[in-house]
């Protein structure tokens, strides 16, 4: 079964959207916040912190977030990643993008999840800054699971691998990070 928590669209700066339990959220470190993972564009080191780097920087993106009790059927997207985090009770669950410009409130469960993050028009995106209309778009599914090393599933657009490249690859540098 599925609830959806959010499906809007929303308008970033520098591409910033992040899902959080606390006051602290993204502050560019990409060594802590993508430490010991593979991808590069999901970022779940942090407890309580989910982020990703949206492709168009303030235009205008699609996203869409669902509560799953159980593993969705996995969906045809250009890129798909999925990764772990964990949030506590006691504390709001919110969505915002860069500074706490924008944002709302998530009806999410305090629990361990696993992420499946999925994209398509990452390209579009970042090259389309000022196209009319919503060029990319985000699905990100939420179901209870134990915690699980990040996995890429699909890289299509040549956005996802970039962040790979640059972001990525923190498992390989840090191999205490396996667990």
């Amino acid at each position: 079964m599925r609830s959806v928590l959010m499906d809007a669209l929303v308008f970033t700066n520098y591409g910033q959207f992040e899902i959080v339990q606390a006051a602290e959220g993204f502050d560019g470190g990409a060594d802590r916040f993508f430490a010991g993972q593979e991808n590069g564009w999901v970022a779940a080191a942090v407890p309580g912190v989910l982020y990703l780097p949206l492709a168009r920087w303030g235009g205008g993106s699609s996203v869409r977030v669902e509560h799953w009790t159980e593993e969705p059927p996995l969906e045809d997207w250009e890129d798909i990643v999925e990764v772990s985090t964990t949030f506590r009770s006691g504390e709001p669950i919110v969505w915002m993008t860069w500074g706490g410009d924008v944002g709302g409130t998530l009806d999410l469960p305090p629990a361990t999840y696993r992420v499946r993050v999925n994209a398509r028009g990452r390209d579009a995106g970042h090259d389309g800054e000022f196209a009319e209309g919503i060029v990319d778009h985000y699905l990100l599914q939420f179901w209870p699971a134990p915690p699980a090393p990040d996995r890429v599933l699909k890289t299509t657009s040549a956005n996802a691998a970039y962040w790979n490249r640059e972001w990525g690859g923190r498992r390989r540098q840090h191999p205490s990070h396996d667990s």
